[in-house]
């Protein structure tokens, strides 16, 4: 096989036409004989139209396909977009895992979770790690975010070069980790780089998205204008935001207290990792509510209006240990995630009616954001100096704004792709050369379902319309033994006047003949349409209608 005939393409299976659930693939090689790695296996979370569903990753059945020519999977950061997903798939793909100190030790809880810890073979790398996979030589360089050592990918496979920012921004004072490392970025840049593969979150913002510094001392100047309890809500994952939370209540003389699973697993991952060294005693939830309210201060989780994070059981007073009185203080540290609007309203709508005192990070430095505003990507991309510009984390009008600042900042090859798009990245000109199945799984429980299994259908079809049970009791000579019997389950009982069940009996009774000798497997789909179309004409929906045959 000579050179000319292989190439470098970039796959995104997720994370590309969307923020959430990030699953990206590198390949060289010639087309059905490529070498794979994989960068990030995310998940995001369900909502209202996938019911009884938490959590929903990639659908992986590409690279499934060539595992054994899958390298190994490495992790940028331990965000659960970008990790979230991966003891669910491993044992689908079964490949080395690689990931700095602290994205790893939250990687070894979520394996400890499915009895995975033992087997995969996590390899925990230095931040400034060199890694070989078959042709792929990638070098880690880090970067500021919002958590913990975030990570962009310097590729090289050949004579190509691809940067792989993952999610990061430029933090001039980021509290714990390293600056930005310009000079490493500005040295590959100096290589020739083919393509950056960039973060496109907030591309539509002007400016710079601003410094965990300058959140720090904002915290500590709401906490120290309260004289009654304060409640600091942020993103469980933000390591330096919770040290700025510490330090606002060693300031001022309060007692911390974490509040939520989440904060506790991130608090236990830092302390590993070497990280929160000089925090303060932590006081126990079930001992906070004995603190006067001037001396305590919680960091909690709940900050997207999650019913049951710690804030959510506060608002509804169904915490446990900790309670909000009239005059305590609710700080919201964090952004209003898209989609999750509702909820959140609902959530301070709910505090609003005990006479809290909700302070949100409008017009003030209570929150920063994790991601590169405009001016940042601007910088990015005089480091990086790329022939080729593949946005990706955002939604569709986050990847055409950055295409479009990559053309203004004269990048010759800005593209827009989406899941699913096979991208050759070298050698020539950008071409999507191929396009491969794409969808989701979905975390039933303990079970993962494709978004086209039957149980996924026929959830969704009970969540609008319900459901109609209906016994017909029978002789040992099939005719019918007595009446029929109706459960509605999701259905309502009566228009107002009328009993529903007795509409489906009735529609059941037209189809029963005079002399009452039924054949059920016959009887069975008339008796479901009859209710169906009765239910239609009557109530306006047509639920899910299961009849049986029991013998009496």
């Amino acid at each position: 096989m000579s050179k000319q005939e292989k190439d470098l393409v970039f796959l995104p299976l997720g994370g590309t036409g969307e923020i959430g659930m990030n699953c990206n693939l590198y390949g060289y090689g010639r087309k059905g004989q490529r070498d794979w790695i994989m960068v990030d296996l995310g998940v995001t979370f369900g909502k209202e139209t996938e019911p009884g569903i938490d959590l929903i990753t990639p659908d992986t059945s590409f690279i499934e396909d060539h595992a054994k020519s899958l390298h190994g999977i490495l992790l940028t950061h331990g965000h659960e977009d970008h990790i979230g997903a991966l003891a669910h798939l491993w044992p689908r793909l079964q490949c080395p895992v690689y990931a700095t100190p602290f994205t790893a030790e939250l990687v070894k809880g979520k394996l400890s979770e499915v009895g995975l810890l033992d087997v995969v073979p996590l390899h925990i790398i230095d931040t400034d790690a060199h890694v070989s996979l078959g042709p792929f030589e990638i070098d880690y360089i880090c970067l500021t975010h919002s958590i913990a050592e975030p990570s962009a990918l310097a590729i090289r496979c050949d004579e190509a070069r691809v940067l792989h920012t993952g999610d990061w921004k430029i933090d001039p004072d980021p509290v714990i980790g390293r600056l930005t490392e310009e000079q490493r970025l500005t040295a590959f840049g100096d290589e020739g780089i083919d393509a950056i593969v960039c973060d496109s979150t907030n591309v539509l913002s002007p400016g710079r998205s601003g410094s965990e510094a300058d959140v720090g001392r904002a915290l500590r100047e709401e906490v120290a204008d309260s004289a009654n309890r304060v409640v600091i809500t942020t993103f469980a994952s933000n390591v330096a935001r919770m040290t700025s939370i510490a330090e606002a209540a060693m300031a001022t003389g309060r007692h911390l207290c974490l509040a939520g699973r989440g904060m506790h697993k991130i608090y236990q991952a830092a302390r590993k990792t070497g990280y929160l060294t000089q925090f303060p005693e932590l006081i126990e939830e079930a001992d906070a509510g004995y603190l006067p309210p001037d001396k305590l201060l919680i960091c909690c989780t709940g900050s997207q209006g999650e019913s049951r994070a710690a804030l959510g059981r506060m608002a509804s007073g169904e915490h446990p240990h900790l309670t909000l009185e009239k005059g305590d203080k609710v700080i919201f540290s964090s952004k209003m995630i898209p989609g999750n609007e509702t909820e959140i309203l609902s959530l301070q709508n709910r505090l609003a009616s005990l006479d809290v005192e909700i302070v949100l990070p409008n017009g003030n430095d209570l929150h920063v954001s994790g991601h590169p505003c405009e001016d940042e990507l601007i910088d990015m991309y005089g480091w990086a100096r790329p022939r080729i510009a593949v946005p990706v984390h955002g939604e569709h009008r986050h990847l055409m704004a950055h295409a479009e600042l990559a053309k203004r900042l004269q990048v010759p090859e800005p593209m827009r792709i989406q899941n699913g798009d096979m991208l050759r990245l070298w050698p020539g000109e950008a071409e999507v050369v191929d396009v491969v199945p794409t969808g989701r799984f979905y975390l039933d429980g303990k079970v993962l379902l494709d978004n086209k299994a039957l149980a996924m259908r026929e959830r969704r079809k009970l969540s609008y319309n319900g459901v109609v049970f209906i016994a017909i009791p029978l002789d040992a000579a099939d005719r019918l033994a007595g009446a029929p019997h109706v459960e509605l389950i999701g259905v309502p009982e009566d228009d107002g006047a009328v009993a529903i069940s007795d509409w489906v009996v009735d529609a059941v009774e037209r189809v029963i003949p005079s002399n009452g000798r039924l054949t059920p497997e016959k009887a069975e789909p008339s008796m479901r349409i009859a209710v169906r179309r009765e239910l239609a004409r009557r109530w306006g929906k047509k639920p899910e209608v299961i009849v049986s045959f029991v013998e009496v």
